[in-house]
């Protein structure tokens, strides 16, 4: 007989027992007012696992009478979705399909879609942890309402994890609060996860403490995938914690990196970018030190490779900052882009024939001159302009 996994069994049923996303479902709220007024409309719920996107879309269809319909975009494709439009169209009660994962689905399978959510014909409910403005085509998006589902709280965790402790065994399982905030700081707001990991241990070890538990889980999962809008967030925030001369977030930014198991290639590449882009002539050795990590972690590579990130991040964020030969570099780029090849100054160009040095090529230069050697056009521009 097939075991329904624990936290299938307390997916909760209706809105009163829903844990998380008040902006959604609290009262005058959104979803809570689309479920009172039986409004039936597609929507795209966008947030990190474990927060409740297909519970939602489960509760949102029963409420409003309609067939519900699952798939994943992992494994689905258009004959999955022809036999669900097939009974829709053959029903009189609408018909919910509930795609999860749909930023997987590729272009073509999404066009495929589009029609028949466009007709009503179903009413599609997407889930995605990435961003839906870069996963999901523009046709198929304006058509949906996106809903943003955020981690859910400390407090909401711990009442997931009493929830569980109840359903788990009768009396109800008691912790200490050494386990229950060990728990909620390992949950990374994903409900699921504690769920699963209650589950797991209490079935392995008859009880629940934080020896148990840390067994039960050996290594903590952090939600990080290298396509995906994690992996540029957190990738963000270690760049933005080095222009902010804040070595401490910047650590902390780093070691996340680390520990997902980022390829310290490319941190080490943004290391040698950031010194010269946002450091530059503040600290010209800044660049010198780059370089000197991206060879120590591409010769040593990890675990040790960290230590000398470590190195590079903390002195970058702590050099004085400097973005004048950047900002300098895109200012002549957009001068190129708009107006093309200029002509050259004579005085620059190369003479080595005598006809060339006949025609001015090369005549008037100076090895140290003040004059502005830009093109006639552009002789008045500072593209480099220092702080004092």
């Amino acid at each position: 007989m097939e075991q329904v996994p624990l936290a299938t069994r307390l997916r909760p049923g209706s809105l009163a027992d829903f844990i998380g996303q008040s902006h959604l479902v609290g009262p005058n709220k959104p979803l809570a007012i689309a479920i009172k007024q039986k409004h039936l409309f597609s929507m795209v719920f966008w947030g990190p696992p474990g927060v409740g996107k297909t519970t939602l879309a489960r509760i949102y269809a029963n409420a409003l009478d309609a067939n519900f319909n699952e798939l994943s975009a992992v494994s689905a494709g258009k004959a999955d979705i022809k036999k669900i439009i097939e009974l829709a169209q053959g029903d009189s009660r609408p018909t919910v399909l509930f795609l999860d994962e749909i930023h997987r689905f590729n272009k073509a399978q999404q066009d495929f879609l589009l029609p028949y959510a466009e007709r009503g014909i179903l009413t599609l409910i997407g889930a995605t942890t990435e961003n839906p403005s870069f996963e999901v085509i523009a046709p198929l998006l304006s058509r949906c309402r996106v809903f943003v589902l955020s981690e859910l709280s400390n407090d909401e965790i711990s009442h997931i994890i009493d929830r569980t402790l109840t359903a788990l065994a009768k009396p109800k399982i008691k912790i200490d609060q050494e386990a229950r905030d060990w728990l909620i700081a390992v949950a990374n707001g994903d409900a699921r996860q504690i769920i699963n990991l209650l589950d797991n241990c209490f079935h392995l070890y008859k009880k629940i403490s934080l020896e148990t538990l840390k067994n039960t889980l050996q290594s903590r999962f952090l939600r990080f995938d290298k396509q995906g809008e994690e992996h540029y967030n957190t990738i963000s925030a270690f760049i933005k914690s080095l222009r902010a001369s804040n070595p401490d977030a910047a650590l902390y930014y780093l070691a996340r990196l680390v520990e997902s198991g980022e390829d310290p290639l490319f941190i080490a590449r943004r290391l040698v970018i950031f010194a010269s882009e946002d450091i530059g002539l503040a600290q010209p050795t800044a660049l010198v030190v780059a370089n000197a990590v991206f060879q120590a972690v591409n010769t040593i590579g990890y675990p040790e490779c960290a230590i000398n990130l470590a190195h590079g991040a903390t002195y970058l964020a702590l050099a004085k900052k400097d973005r004048s030969a950047y900002d300098g570099l895109r200012a002549a780029q957009a001068d190129v882009k708009q107006f093309g090849n200029l002509p050259i100054p004579l005085e620059l160009r190369n003479a080595p024939t005598k006809l060339m040095k006949k025609i001015g090529y090369g005549k008037g230069y100076e090895m140290y001159t003040a004059k502005s050697l830009l093109p006639d056009q552009l002789k008045a521009k500072k593209y480099l302009k220092q702080n004092d």
